[in-house]
């Protein structure tokens, strides 16, 4: 084969040691310009789509590394996805960092910085070539479409996964340019395998590391393509198993061809590799989320598509035997976006930068490679060397710029998804996610405006429906938000989270039956459904089947060991019931789990004040919890106030509880609550006896 590449002129001349210490100062170089464009991200907030999902909305992986997480990551399919590593890193980092976003942003910023310097010392010892390898890199550090998968936290396993792809290839160098060795070639498998335990889009790697044998390893030259290929069978069985694994997880994810045609698949998957190579030239316009076009992309831009990358496979096809890094190229780019070309589709998007993650760096080889040579036949002359050279510093300079202000589009919810809707048309998710974060800042009518012009764009799109549903009972709204959880669950009939909100609101109209029959659907979807047990036993606890509620919330336990919320509620129906003494444990423990919460520290001072057994009774404790609830609630809730009398009459301090429940008596009058206001009443004549006021069994 021709084509073999020497080293770039000066190199060759320059002693051993000087090359080493000029590729660490690049190293660095590459670092600090990756540091330059994504450090900001260190100020950035989590987003609203996925990060929930994989870290602050995630119990499991919140608590932070445990042997209960690592054993759920390994043997859960959750967020339509098996990636056991990425649910460890994250894990990882919420033992660091805690739910500080900046730490977690950083720790992608690292990853991606290490897979940058890897790319480029692995392309300089394939090929020897230091500026050009080191251009490739660059490119592929700071282009503007990196952004999707450094600046978003849920995207770890991009980067995760790259770092493993690097390392993978960096074994397979070394195995391949040594005589045969069981212990390197078991070194590839294993970073193979946990590379696919970061992210599945990693299954073409086999295929990438034969793209290599031919060029710049240059095995085939030496070695039949069969025993190469023969070879890869180890690795292409870890392919195999984790193609099925990722079948199985996104089941629920993969779209139907009777929803997405076939014929539109493959339409769209054309066109969408010539947008990505147009992106990469005009990095403009770029979107979190590109709507999928209702009957597919324009015949002629599928046409035109298909004609550019029918002539560039047979330019790179032509050129095989004197330049070998085209063909290595378009064919690592056309291969790795396989797995993501939407011919099984996940998801509604059309396409998405974060795809590119990878792919795009044998498209960055090609070009510069090809541009080289270029260079060498016509740029002979210093100035004009000089000038190739200063064109490369260009390029990076004005992608730097361009990525930097991607960045910032990434800063919180508002700027990402106004970003979305200025960038696209038509954008359904784009108006979903943009009014959740609305409802997030307590605009709860402009939610609802962006959820209704979701359902405007799609009258089918169930997500938008349930938001909405959330909206309207936000704002009072329970019988419009009984009918959106409706037709939410008329599309989509398992969505285990529409059928617990369709309960809430039904409980909250009184019909308690409907709403313990939305509860039981939503556990028949997701039997560890730990919140829709939680209400199940407080719809149970309000028909006064205590035992039965005891008994879902114990449920909820074993699921969430650490749910406040759950030991809170099962605090309450255990005092009801009388066992008093198991309330009191675990509303102590709602406290451990959150310190601040006034509704945890009102029920233990009831129960500390007025529970029937004396040896658990303490008025001291009493007192100090109900100040502190009736601080953070602003001394103005009756109830927190009526809890506070009762302990300081406890506390033998019957004055203060006089005067106390006094308050409580007028505030409760002027919100004409009669029972407690009647309650108050017949206590106040026990504290005007000197004696503190206790009933079995009682709490509220």
């Amino acid at each position: 084969m021709t084509g073999k590449q020497s080293p770039e002129k000066g190199a060759a001349r320059a002693p051993a040691w000087r090359q080493h210490r000029l590729a660490m100062v690049l190293c660095l170089v590459l670092a600090a310009i990756t540091l330059a464009v994504f450090g900001r991200t260190a100020q950035h907030e989590f987003v609203n789509c996925d990060d929930p999902d994989y870290v602050y909305g995630n119990p499991i992986v919140a608590q932070g590394l445990t042997l209960h997480g690592i054993d759920w990551a390994f043997t859960v399919f959750h967020a339509d996805n098996w990636h056991p590593l990425t649910w460890i890193s994250h894990m990882l980092d919420c033992q660091l960092y805690g739910l500080r976003p900046g730490g977690h942003h950083i720790t992608n910023v690292l990853l991606h910085i290490a897979t940058v310097i890897l790319l480029f010392l692995i392309l300089r010892r394939m090929t020897g070539a230091l500026w050009r390898s080191a251009f490739v890199a660059a490119v592929f550090a700071i282009h503007p479409l990196r952004v999707e998968s450094v600046a978003w936290v849920a995207e770890r396993k991009d980067v995760l996964s790259g770092l493993f792809f690097m390392l993978t290839i960096a074994a397979y160098v070394r195995y391949a340019r040594r005589p045969w060795s069981l212990a390197r070639y078991g070194l590839v498998v294993l970073l193979f395998a946990m590379g696919l335990m970061c992210k599945p889009m990693l299954v073409t790697l086999p295929v990438i590391l034969l793209l290599l044998d031919y060029w710049p390893l240059q095995r085939t030259g030496r070695t039949k393509f069969s025993l190469l290929a023969l070879e890869k069978l180890p690795l292409l069985a870890l392919s195999a198993a984790s193609c099925v694994i990722t079948l199985l997880a996104q089941t629920r994810a993969i779209e139907s061809t009777g929803i997405i045609s076939l014929p539109i698949r493959f339409g769209n998957a054309l066109a969408t590799c010539m947008i990505y190579l147009e992106q990469m030239v005009w990095p403009a316009g770029l979107a979190l989320f590109y709507p999928y076009p209702q009957k597919g992309p324009p015949g002629w831009e599928v046409a035109l598509a298909a004609i550019l990358l029918a002539g560039l496979s047979v330019a790179a096809l032509k050129g095989r035997r004197t330049q070998p890094w085209l063909l290595m190229g378009w064919l690592w780019y056309l291969v790795m976006l396989l797995p993501v070309a939407g011919i099984i589709q996940v998801g509604v998007q059309a396409h998405a930068d974060r795809y590119t993650y990878l792919p795009q760096i044998g498209i960055y080889v090609a070009a510069t490679w090809q541009a080289a040579q270029w260079a060498a036949k016509w740029l002979q002359r210093g100035p004009l060397r000089t000038a190739s050279g200063s064109l490369m510093t260009g390029i990076v300079a004005v992608l730097m710029v361009c990525a930097w202000k991607q960045t910032g589009y990434w800063k919180n919810d508002g700027a990402l998804w106004t970003r979305s809707l200025a960038c696209t048309t038509d954008n359904a998710a784009a108006r979903l996610n943009f009014g959740t974060a609305l409802l997030a800042g307590g605009r709860v009518d402009d939610a609802i405006t962006q959820y209704q012009q979701a359902l405007q764009i799609n009258p089918d799109y169930a997500d938008a429906h349930f938001n909405l549903g959330n909206a309207l009972r936000k704002n009072g709204r329970v019988e419009d938000a009984i009918a959106q959880y409706q037709k939410t669950l008329l599309t989509s009939p398992d969505y285990a989270e529409a059928r617990l909100n369709l309960g809430v609101a039904l409980s909250q109209k009184g019909k308690l039956d409907d709403a313990i029959t939305q509860y039981q659907k939503a556990l028949q979807i997701n039997r560890n459904y730990a919140e829709a047990r939680v209400n199940l036993g407080n719809a149970l606890a309000q028909e006064g089947k205590f035992d039965d509620a005891v008994a879902q919330y114990q449920l909820a336990l074993q699921i969430r060991p650490d749910d406040e919320v759950a030991h809170v509620s099962l605090g309450i129906v255990l005092a009801r019931a009388g066992r008093t003494g198991e309330a009191i444990g675990h509303l102590q423990k709602a406290l451990q789990l959150q310190p601040g919460n006034p509704e945890s520290q009102n029920n233990l001072a009831w129960l500390l004040a007025t529970c029937p057994e004396a040896p658990l009774r303490d008025g001291n404790k009493a007192v100090a919890l109900a100040r502190q609830a009736n601080a953070l609630t602003g001394g103005e809730n009756p109830f927190v106030l009526h809890t506070l009398a009762a302990a300081l009459a406890e506390a033998g301090r019957f004055s203060e509880a006089l005067e106390t429940a006094q308050r409580a008596l007028a505030l409760a009058g002027a919100q004409s609550d009669a029972r407690l206001a009647g309650q108050l009443q017949m206590e106040m004549k026990l504290y005007q006896t000197g004696s503190p006021f206790h009933l079995p069994g009682s709490t509220h």
